[in-house]
């Protein structure tokens, strides 16, 4: 028999809540195909008890490269109950960078969308740990199909269930030193965030949530998790179909999204196109231009909510309507504390600018196989998060851009560490130095450019973006290529950022 723990709750325990207490009512809509609450543990039940029987265990990583899908979905849900942790990858990634994962994460299995296969297909042979492979679709050579794992629901006899404390996610977030770092999420970090999002944006079994974001984003998963949590209904996109999502919207009566530049300005020029009906929305939630934020109040009389947060704190730790204090990056949310600090670890008074760092039951567990990063990183028992702002007398948080050891780009929703651009630049026989910056874009918010000293002849910027998106995610690459004839240093040598970004920025 199973070990229960006796303060045990997941995700499987909400979906379990939902199927007793709603019955047929919608939980999933993915194209024609819905699934109400009651259907959707069964679905789980089964897959439950056919990952134990292909023996899957307490602690396994189960690793997806796939597509929002109701599989998707259902492992999520079915990896709660056997205390499994599950790995989104995000589908942008190269091969060689869903290769550093695998290799870092070791999962039992990986689960991999039809889509996906030319990336997955060479590690069918090359990374003996993963023990099964499965594809979401019809069996293809070295890939079962993951219906094979459909069974009957049946009691699951060994093992136990996961505790609150237990690992449930790990999220690879970018790459801060040239290779990114798995965040352990725990099912007490998971059940937190979805009630900071229930709290603030008063969720209910009433409300509809039009998953526009890839589930491999915390921000994405997190909301479609919330939503589930609260008994509300996911209609899934299995990527951004601004047509899909008008549709879905108006036959289904979304109340609320997630987004990140362009997200919104596309659904609103779309639904200015097609005169979509909107009126359904209630909120929405992200990062963008005041203008779009402004035009999406005005068209649907729906409130925008924004904040800041990262993988690491299982989204948001401060969460405010954007125009409640216009600027700020909110409030400290339910359950988070938010501190900043100086360089001597103090905390500081309103108004001075330091490091954010963070407090409270959704800080993750740490990073996979990364103990020397996990005792800086959580020094003076806080998670120092990076970056850089200031509380306000009133506890607005103001960002103020990066740490200098945790330069980043924030692109349409991604994050692009200079770091890793770099590397992949530096390959490029014809570049001697290079410094990578972000830069405003309207569309993206961020978009990324590279200031290159050549080493030898002539090339074109085109080439040089072209040579990184081949290297590694195409959203990485540089919009922006210029040649100059050497970088300002600093008196050690190294080449100055700040100055980089007051010449080239």
């Amino acid at each position: 028999m199973a070990v229960v723990d006796l303060h045990s709750f997941t995700v499987y325990h909400a979906i379990r809540r939902n199927a007793a207490l709603y019955g047929s009512a919608l939980s999933l809509r993915s194209g024609e195909h819905r699934i109400g609450h009651r259907a959707l543990l069964g679905r789980v039940d089964g897959l439950v008890h056919g990952l134990w029987r292909a023996g899957v265990e307490f602690g396994d990583r189960l690793a997806i490269l796939g597509n929002n899908s109701p599989e998707y979905v259902f492992l999520l849900c079915a990896a709660a109950r056997l205390g499994a942790i599950v790995v989104p990858i995000n589908w942008r990634l190269k091969a060689e960078e869903v290769d550093h994962i695998l290799r870092d994460a070791a999962p039992k299995a990986l689960f991999v969308d039809p889509e996906y296969l030319p990336i997955a297909v060479p590690f069918t042979s090359e990374r003996g740990f993963i023990g099964k492979r499965y594809v979401i679709g019809e069996r293809e050579e070295g890939f079962e199909p993951m219906a094979a794992l459909s069974d009957d629901p049946g009691e699951v006899t060994a093992g136990k269930e996961p505790g609150i404390e237990d690992p449930y996610l790990i999220v690879y977030t970018a790459a801060v030193h040239g290779s990114p770092r798995g965040a352990v999420l725990s099912h007490r970090n998971v059940l937190a965030s979805n009630l900071q999002y229930a709290c603030s944006l008063g969720l209910t079994r009433g409300d509809v949530h039009i998953a526009l974001l890839p589930l491999f984003h915390i921000a994405g998963l997190g909301m479609l998790l919330a939503t589930m949590h609260a008994g509300g209904a996911n209609l899934l996109t299995p990527k951004f179909d601004v047509d899909l999502a008008l549709d879905y919207i108006e036959e289904d009566k979304a109340t609320h999204l997630i987004e990140f530049p362009p997200i919104l300005k596309t659904l609103l020029d779309k639904a200015d196109e097609k005169r979509a009906d909107l009126s359904s929305l209630r909120c929405a939630v992200g990062l963008d231009q005041t203008e779009t934020v402004k035009r999406f109040e005005d068209a649907t009389g729906a409130t925008y909510w924004t904040g800041y947060g990262q993988s690491e704190t299982t989204g948001f730790v401060t969460f405010s309507p954007y125009f409640e204090r216009a600027g700020s990056a909110g409030s400290p949310n339910v359950v988070s504390r938010v501190g900043v600090h100086g360089e001597d670890g103090a905390l500081l008074e309103p108004g001075k600018v330091g490091e954010i760092v963070v407090r409270g039951p959704m800080v993750f567990s740490g990073y996979w196989n990364r103990e020397e990063d996990n005792r800086r990183t959580f020094r003076g028992g806080w998670h120092h998060t990076g970056d850089m702002g200031h509380l306000d007398a009133d506890g607005y948080l103001w960002y103020a851009g990066r740490a200098p050891e945790k330069e980043l780009i924030k692109t349409g929703g991604e994050n692009v560490y200079p770091a890793e651009v770099e590397k992949a630049i530096l390959e490029h026989p014809k570049v001697g130095q290079v410094a990578v910056i972000g830069v405003p874009d309207p569309e993206w918010g961020e978009a990324v450019k590279a200031v290159c000293v050549l080493s030898e002849g002539g090339v074109e910027g085109e080439e040089i973006a072209e040579f990184v998106a081949n290297r590694i995610a195409r959203y990485k690459k540089p919009r922006h290529v210029v040649f100059v004839p050497a970088l300002p240093k600093k008196a050690d040598g190294s080449v100055d950022r700040q100055k980089v970004k007051t010449l080239y920025g």
